[in-house]
C-alpha cells in the first residue's frame, strides 16, 4: 500500500515592532520544534531584492516608495515567500516559524501608513492564497525599548521614530485583541531564555506537538 499523505504541517508567525526580538525568539522556537525557520521580506530570491528596495536606507536623494506600492511591493514579496517556501513545507508535514507574516502588513502598512486595514486585508489574503497562520505569537515592547535595543544604522522603516512604531505596536495590539484564537501576545521584556521558555509553552498548548518528523 502507498505511503499515507502526511498530515498537513503548522504556520506559526512570530511578530512586533523592530526591536522587540522576535528574530532571536523564531530561531529558539524553530529549533525547539524542529521546524523550518523562515523569514519576510527576503526568503525568496525575488524576495532578497524586494528586501532591497523595501528596508535598505538609500541615498539621501533616492526616491521614496509611496505607501500603496510598499504595500504591493510587500504582498509580491508573501506571494512568492508562501509558494515557494511556506506551502510546499508545511504540505509536505513541516511545522512552519516565520520572522513576521501577514500581521506585519496589517500592522505597518495598515496603522503605520494610515491605509485602510480592511483593503488591506483583501490584499494580504490574496497574497497568500487564503493562508493564514495558524498561530502569531505579538512580541510587545514599547517602543521607547525596542529603540533602545536597535542601537545600530536604521533601515528605512525603522528611520520613521517613535510616533510610526507606536500606530504600528497598536495596530499588533488591536489584530490580538480582534482575533485570540489564533493570537497570543507575548511581554518582550521577559529576558531572552525565559521569553523563549514561554513563547514554546504557549505554542504547545495551542498546537500541540509537531510529528518527529517534522524537519
Amino acid at each position: 500500500m502507498p505511503d499515507p499523505a502526511p498530515t498537513r504541517g503548522r504556520l506559526i508567525a512570530l511578530e512586533g515592532i523592530d526591536g522587540c526580538g522576535k528574530s532571536t525568539q523564531a530561531r529558539a522556537l524553530a529549533k525547539a520544534l524542529g521546524a523550518r525557520l523562515t523569514h519576510e521580506p527576503g526568503a525568496t530570491p525575488l524576495g532578497a531584492r524586494l528586501r532591497e528596495i523595501l528596508l535598505a536606507p538609500g541615498a539621501p536623494d533616492a526616491p521614496g516608495i509611496t505607501p500603496r506600492a510598499e504595500a504591493l511591493l510587500m504582498a509580491a514579496d508573501r506571494a512568492e515567500h508562501v509558494a515557494l517556501v511556506v506551502e510546499p513545507a508545511l504540505a509536505s508535514g513541516e511545522w512552519v516559524v516565520t520572522d513576521r507574516y501577514s500581521g506585519s502588513t496589517l500592522a505597518y502598512q495598515g496603522w503605520g501608513r494610515g491605509l485602510l486595514p480592511e483593503q488591506l486585508a483583501w490584499l494580504v489574503s490574496w497574497a497568500a492564497g487564503g493562508l493564514v497562520a495558524d498561530l502569531s505569537v505579538l512580541i510587545d515592547v514599547a517602543p521607547e525599548v525596542a529603540a533602545v535595543r536597535l542601537g545600530r544604522k536604521a533601515d528605512r522603516l525603522e528611520r520613521l521614530g517613535p510616533g510610526f512604531a507606536g500606530r504600528v505596536r497598536e495596530g499588533f495590539l488591536a489584530q490580538a485583541e480582534a482575533d485570540p484564537a489564533r493570537w497570543a501576545v507575548a511581554d518582550g521584556t521577559m529576558d531572552v531564555p525565559a521569553l523563549a521558555v514561554h513563547i514554546l509553552s504557549v505554542v504547545r498548548e495551542r498546537l500541540g506537538e509537531p510529528p518527529v518528523s517534522s524537519r
